[in-house]
């Protein structure tokens, strides 16, 4: 099992869903966490949940919207914990819109909060990381970086963009010992996508036929995405940088064999 003993990490938007889910499995494994989200409050109320586990953690705030406040996150938990080892870019937006109809304002929120915070968090973390001899960044992003659905057409371009972000900076920093990797995460059950569902109108009982089209009888959970992020974020990936796994339940692209 991966061991995350003595390292300092940050899991962006990691108060609900699979940030949650990832900031708990990494303080499971030993790591001192730092719980994120755009309040301070529910932020602590995570961190401190998982502190009396017996886990270290800590919580720090800021709107990822704001260049200032991606930049000040990452400043935050070096001044407070001495340095930064993991950076989990998870935080992001999954607003609907297509590449049709979106309006300027909702590409631009979508681009700075799925695109731009990741490479102002990777610019201010790599500072703390280079001077500790290394570290891991583990960019979450999504099938739909492929082609997408036609609603998420901004969305899916923003998620396209983070993975040859996640390869250039690979490429760049292995110099330093940085890995640089990314999880395309697949239809995923947290309480952000049952809130979505119902939105779109599909009702309560959506998830009973959605784990129908699944070949394994369900979604995936975010402790599935936090196994897989836990690997590119321990040594047991030591020397394996730029790569992208798809966690998800087939093959895209690949017709059902059922």
């Amino acid at each position: 099992m991966a061991s995350l003993h003595g390292k300092i990490a940050l899991v962006t938007g990691s108060t609900s869903g699979i940030g949650k889910g990832i900031a708990a499995h990494f303080a499971s494994l030993g790591g001192s966490v730092v719980v994120h989200g755009p309040d301070l409050a529910s932020a602590r109320a995570i961190a401190e949940k998982f502190g009396s586990q017996g886990h270290d953690c800590d919580a720090v705030a800021g709107d990822l919207r704001n260049v200032d406040a991606c930049r000040q996150v990452v400043r935050d938990v070096v001044t407070r914990r001495g340095g930064i080892d993991i950076l989990i870019n998870n935080a992001a937006t999954t607003a609907r819109a297509s590449l049709e109809d979106a309006t300027v304002e909702q590409w631009d929120t979508i681009m700075a909060v799925n695109l731009r915070a990741p490479f102002l968090l990777l610019q201010e973390a790599i500072q703390s990381m280079k001077a500790r001899g290394g570290g891991s960044i583990v960019n979450i992003g999504s099938i739909n970086a492929y082609v997408g659905l036609a609603q998420l057409g901004p969305y899916s371009v923003s998620k396209g963009g983070l993975m040859t972000m996640t390869k250039n900076a690979a490429l760049a920093l292995g110099r330093y010992r940085i890995r640089v990797n990314q999880l395309n995460v697949g239809w995923t059950l947290t309480e952000g996508e049952d809130a979505v569902q119902q939105s779109d109108g599909k009702g309560p009982d959506w998830l009973q036929d959605a784990v129908k089209t699944r070949p394994f009888g369900r979604l995936l959970l975010p402790a599935d995405i936090a196994n897989a992020a836990a690997y590119f974020a321990s040594d047991d990936s030591a020397a394996v940088s730029g790569a992208v796994i798809d966690v998800e339940q087939f093959p895209l692209g690949g017709l059902e064999p059922w």
